[in-house]
């Protein structure tokens, strides 16, 4: 008997269209001799769709097109229901357009990768790929995960942050705190989005201004971050638990600019393809480093599946300090895992059967007890008598 897999993909996120891509890849990884897969597509709207149709990544040139040869379904919020449903059943119809047996997330921004997503599959109890409720919101989120990050004490560099409404209703006291904390130049970016978008670099006052706006443009949470002009960007994958992972080997992503864009990315055919040296060249003392701090990373903030940490490296110093996490990499970070000698098939292969292990452990935990504590005459008092 095959696996049943849904992969989820696109979603109410700026990053929609790099989902797909990255979904397209994982789905070609797939061993079709061991795996059914079940593509679901979130649009933009927020509504699920299913069909062969969405294996073709040339059909989403015209979107409204494709929706109409696919169907709408979707999912009840009920423990232990791993039904997809039709959401308009015809006349002769089947209510039930499929089950599924694990689920693959290949959701990247805000709404999918943050905890949203994993909180509804949590609900519904269904095994599922990558990290869980907590880590994929602090893992989202900058600003939280900077925090946990330095009370482990592994390096951050240094910033600042603030929500919109403090942005728009006292921008002097934010400018100020800027300059007096850090200085320019900075980078300042929106808290909780990825893939580059809405970050800029600032040098001056005018330029913080222009950026700190950008920012509030796509999240209610801005941070802003001592920029190290001599710097290399340094990526390694994780792959695990939060008890038992592994690293891959790293990679130093080749910048058009002083920050690695969204067109560095993605516009040549997505993070697989862009422009980076495989393996970086660092000693192996910056190496060590830079893989224990990912893996670190990836520990405390209790991930699961398969990351990608992102670094920087200070030239002046040799310093490194770890600049974020992304729970669900672009292209899965397969191409790291290639470079070591695991094939994207097999690591499509770990992350099933690190989802269906998480659940055979959740499932042995105690989550209900016994006594009922209305018949024991608890929880009345304050209550209504009758």
């Amino acid at each position: 008997m095959k696996t049943t897999v849904g992969v989820f993909f696109g979603g109410r996120s700026t990053e929609h269209e790099i989902s797909v891509i990255s979904a397209n890849q994982a789905i070609n990884a797939f061993n079709p001799d061991k795996y059914r897969i079940v593509p679901i597509y979130i649009s933009k709207e927020g509504k699920f769709y299913t069909g062969p149709d969405l294996l073709t990544l040339s059909n989403y040139k015209n979107i409204p097109e494709l929706l109409k040869k696919v169907q709408e379904v979707y999912i009840k919020p009920i423990y232990g229901d791993y039904n997809l449903y039709a959401a308009k059943k015809s006349l002769f119809g089947k209510e039930i357009v499929d089950t599924l047996d694990v689920v693959v997330p290949v959701l990247h921004g805000t709404n999918v990768e943050d905890g949203k997503f994993e909180g509804v599959l949590e609900t519904i109890g269904i095994p599922y790929a990558g990290c869980g409720t907590l880590a994929s919101a602090n893992g989202m989120d900058k600003i939280t995960m900077k925090m946990i990050l330095r009370a482990e004490g592994i390096p951050v560099v240094d910033y600042i942050w603030c929500t919109d409404r403090q942005w728009t209703s006292q921008p002097d006291s934010v400018i100020e705190n800027v300059e007096k904390t850090l200085g320019y130049p900075v980078i300042v970016k929106p808290g909780d989005l990825g893939s580059s978008i809405g970050i800029g670099a600032a040098h001056d006052r005018e330029q913080l201004v222009q950026r700190l706006n950008e920012a509030a443009r796509f999240s209610r949470r801005l941070i802003v971050e001592h920029m190290i002009t001599e710097l290399r960007e340094i990526n390694c994958s994780v792959l695990g638990d939060a008890d038992e992972f592994e690293t891959s080997v790293l990679e130093e992503p080749i910048k058009a600019d002083e920050i690695l864009s969204y067109g560095d990315k993605y516009m040549a055919g997505g993070m697989h393809a862009a422009q980076k040296r495989i393996p970086a060249e660092l000693s192996q003392d910056l190496t060590d480093q830079c893989r224990r701090y990912a893996g670190e990373t990836f520990r405390v903030l209790s991930c699961h599946g398969v990351s990608r940490v992102d670094l920087i490296i200070d030239g002046a110093t040799d310093k490194v300090y770890v600049n974020e996490i992304n729970t669900i990499p672009g292209s899965l970070s397969y191409y790291l895992w290639e470079a070591g000698g695991l094939s994207f098939e097999s690591l499509m292969d770990r992350l099933v059967k690190l989802a269906l292990k998480r659940h055979r452990e959740s499932e042995g935990k105690t989550l209900t007890f016994a006594q009922n504590i209305f018949a024991m005459g608890g929880g009345v008092k304050g209550g209504i008598k009758k």
